[in-house]
């Protein structure tokens, strides 16, 4: 790993700002700082490189207002193991607040990393191996990539950008703007060799799926539709991703969980009822998400692919939505979650231990008013490759940046 260190040679050292620990909280620590702000990928990608030294982050000179498509902001990664020596890898004009460019480790490679990028009318993926500096651009973005690092899933981010401000990216109308749900639209699968890409499941594909949740949510023919939020199963067979829609004035939108093969067949409704949140994927057969039900309303559940079994998951310690995932190394007995701003503006990254129903706070961090609607910044908390560290994001020192907690004596334990 020493070749990391020759890339960034001429950054300057960012020295640790300790918060210590407290009151019997694991210790803390800022590892970026200002004057410029930052964050990180989304809570469910790999952040952390395989030897759990390097975190990717993003940076940015302004906070408080809607990305432009002129707006270009840094990505690197932070050296943890020297003085979190911030590492720049390259920029992008294809990000967002909530997801930044979906910088992540490639899986199933040692120092590979990706990210989404624009270049003129096009948004691409950057492929840079950090080692040897080399990099490809594949001419089409991506969302999430499968287990061996080979296939890439995406949405389509011009949509997202009119859907759902704060998922999608600036600088690109979408050519399907004034259709309901597109053929031509949806979501398309990359191969991260050659960058060759085909549409696998489109939006008038899922509208003529019928709805069969709560009937104050269906959609109907003046909804429009669009997907987000795409997760790979662990075994590199099934794909997890939401299907949303808004009808005309309508300020809210209603959603639903399908799963599907990797080549857009044997879709199944995973979760009908329509408000389907965050999830994540135990294993190549259930999903862990925060959903409405019959049984128990607004819960996260344990969903079974393919078949109608659900079951509560963490009750009364989770109670309210969070960003979840399990703990690495734990035998999916640790999950890792957090709240949005509570009635005091505090929010809390927390730990949860399944056989126990025990919840144990990781910290409690004063998230400022300014810091609502899309620009502003949930901890998303991310867990590191050996699950003994965690990184999340926090403006509760003046501004967004990016802390890592040491969790090892609690997970360990």
């Amino acid at each position: 790993m020493g070749a990391f260190a020759a890339i960034g040679a001429a950054a300057a050292v960012r020295g640790p700002a300790a918060d210590g620990s407290a009151d019997g909280l694991p210790p803390v620590r800022a590892i970026t700082r200002g004057p410029r702000f930052h964050w990180r990928g989304y809570y469910d990608k790999l952040l952390f490189d395989p030897t759990d030294r390097f975190v990717l982050a993003n940076q940015v000179d302004f906070e408080g207002r809607s990305p432009t498509a002129d707006d270009v902001i840094r990505v690197g990664m932070i050296d943890t193991d020297a003085g979190d020596r911030w590492i720049e890898l390259g920029s992008t004009r294809a990000w967002n607040w909530q997801q930044g460019c979906m910088l992540q480790w490639v899986p199933g490679t040692e120092s590979t990393v990706a990210w989404n990028d624009r270049e003129d009318d096009r948004f691409v993926t950057r492929v840079l191996d950090v080692q040897s500096g080399a990099v490809r651009t594949l001419p089409h973005p991506f969302y999430c990539l499968s287990p061996d690092g080979r296939t890439a899933f995406a949405p389509d981010f011009r949509r997202l950008n009119d859907t759902r401000p704060g998922y999608g990216y600036a600088g690109i109308v979408d050519p399907h703007r004034d259709e309901l749900a597109p053929e031509g639209g949806g979501i398309w699968r990359i191969d991260l060799r050659t960058g060759e890409r085909r549409l696998v499941f489109s939006c008038a594909a899922a509208a003529r799926i019928p709805f069969a949740g709560r009937p104050d949510l269906a959609f109907g023919p003046t909804s429009k539709h669009w997907f987000n939020h795409l997760l790979c199963n662990p075994d590199g067979t099934r794909l997890f991703f939401l299907h949303r829609w808004r009808a005309p004035g309508d300020a809210s939108f209603r959603t639903r969980a399908l799963t599907m093969d990797f080549d857009g067949g044997d879709v199944f409704v995973l979760d009908p009822w329509g408000e389907t949140s965050h999830f994540v994927w135990r294993d190549p057969r259930h999903v862990f998400a925060w959903a409405w039900h019959p049984s128990h309303q607004h819960r996260f559940y344990l969903f079974e692919d393919r078949t109608e079994n659900v079951a509560v998951v963490g009750p009364d310690v989770m109670t309210h939505n969070g960003h979840n995932t399990y703990v690495p190394g734990t035998n999916g007995q640790w999950v890792l979650n957090d709240t949005y701003p509570d009635a005091d503006s505090l929010q809390h990254p927390y730990l949860c231990h399944l056989p126990t129903n025990r919840r144990v706070p990781i910290g409690h961090f004063p998230s400022p008013p300014a810091y609502r609607g899309e620009w502003r910044c949930d901890t998303h908390p991310c867990a590191s490759r050996t699950g003994t560290k965690v990184v999340f994001d926090s403006p509760h020192r003046g501004g967004r940046q990016v802390y890592l907690a040491d969790i090892s004596a609690i997970v360990r334990s």
